[in-house]
């Protein structure tokens, strides 16, 4: 008998009328796509524990130079991000493990050099999130927490 591990986590945006897609994917499988992320969203995904690595990556995209604000000293004063809030394994918040693990990997929407970043829910750049993590869950979330 297999058993599933849920993977689930809630995306929300700081501007509802920027048409923000985004993309969640485990390993080569895209569970959920939109081009407008317009309201927040509690987004669920089963994974089979198959004792096995695993990459869940969130992929930003459709971002523009016309969703952020910049005034005269070259400051942002407005902008248009992705939140992804509240992810957890089977109900189980990697709140701290996150901000530890995940990699932001993103070129400033074109203007920079292609960086790897942390990820702290929120995402600014056209890029992807990536969290890598084993089955079974439970003994991966063990090694970790």
């Amino acid at each position: 008998m297999t058993t599933n591990t849920t993977i689930s986590c809630q995306i929300g945006t700081t501007d509802a009328s920027a048409a923000l897609g985004l993309e969640v994917w485990i390993d080569d499988q895209k569970f959920f796509e939109t081009d407008h992320v317009h309201v927040a969203e509690k987004i669920s995904i089963e994974l089979p524990e198959d004792e096995s690595d695993h990459e869940l990556r969130f992929v930003m995209k459709n971002k523009t130079t016309n969703h952020t604000q910049i005034n005269e000293q070259g400051d942002i004063i407005a902008d248009a991000t992705l939140t992804i809030t509240e992810l957890a394994f089977d109900e189980i918040k990697l709140e701290n493990i996150v901000t530890e693990q995940a990699v932001y990997i993103h070129d400033f929407n074109g203007t920079g050099q292609l960086i790897q970043d942390k990820f702290y829910s929120e995402m600014g750049c056209n890029g992807t999130v990536s969290l890598k993590f084993s089955t079974p869950i439970y003994l991966w979330l063990l090694e970790h927490m």
